[in-house]
């Protein structure tokens, strides 16, 4: 299909509230119950993590048996825990005090094999409210998010939502917007979900459409280029890439309790 034909049949699709790719399709390969999937859910190479507001459960991908599980009382300490992914055998988890204002945010990183907590990094307030974090050839990158609902701050709505690049010490290096039809699809919440996929372009979802969203850095400005959506069955929330099966994806269905594990394939 022409490309140019294409876009505009997205760009039409996305008005009607359809999810239209020319160049992606979605196939879901399995899924598994998990009581914890409500915000995210992470992978490594033998185990998911399936994610709620402040408990987290260990899976096996093979057969979804439940190995392991962590929990604490509501705010004693953790509030709202977000997407996680894995880096060097440690879960890192998004976590922020939503829906209180100011927001607050902070990294709450986890140790895989026994699923205790061993570390908090704590980013404070000025950013927004973290969502989503991932690495990338040695830098952090995470979404700070501004909401037009109870959680939304004076003089702040989601136009302000921004993905913020750190260094390992967690130092500010660069940061990128959505753009305003990025926004207007996400509404008055924002950006749940986000990782970089095996072709190195960044993917997004929102809160609650049945899409994940492919971008791409901009060339100038700061703006990330959206570039295709791709249907899928989960509504929003935080998913992961399996490193050891490109093009595998991990989702979730909040409003079942569910882990979808999903096969995109890119036409060529």
């Amino acid at each position: 299909m022409n490309k140019t034909i294409s876009k505009i049949l997205l760009t039409v699709g996305l008005l009607l509230g359809a999810s239209l790719s020319a160049d992606y399709t979605s196939e879901t390969v399995s899924r598994f119950a998990a009581h914890e999937a409500r915000q995210g859910v992470a992978v490594d190479a033998k185990h998911f993590y399936a994610i709620g507001n402040h408990y987290i459960g260990k899976y096996t991908k093979s057969e979804g048996e439940k190995l392991a599980e962590w929990e604490c009382p509501e705010g004693e300490p953790l509030i709202h825990l977000n997407a996680g992914v894995i880096v060097a055998g440690k879960l890192y988890c998004s976590h922020s005090n939503y829906p209180g204002v100011p927001a607050l945010s902070s990294v709450e990183i986890f140790d895989t094999k026994s699923l205790s907590w061993v570390d908090s990094i704590s980013l404070g307030h000025g950013y927004g409210s973290l969502t989503w974090i991932d690495r990338r050839e040695g830098k952090w990158y995470a979404c700070f998010a501004f909401y037009g609902n109870r959680a939304a701050e004076p003089m702040r709505d989601p136009r302000w939502t921004q993905v913020v690049e750190f260094d390992d010490d967690w130092r500010r290096l660069r940061a990128w917007t959505f753009s305003k039809p990025m926004i207007e699809r996400f509404g008055d919440y924002s950006s749940s979900g986000g990782a970089f996929g095996p072709d190195g372009r960044l993917y997004v979802t929102g809160h609650d459409h049945t899409e994940l969203y492919v971008l791409e850095f901009p060339k100038g400005g700061s703006e990330f280029d959206w570039i295709d959506t791709i249907p899928i069955e989960a509504e929003g929330q935080a998913f992961d890439w399996d490193e050891r099966s490109p093009w595998t994806l991990y989702s979730i269905l909040k409003r079942d309790n569910e882990v979808i594990v999903s096969r995109i394939r890119k036409e060529e």
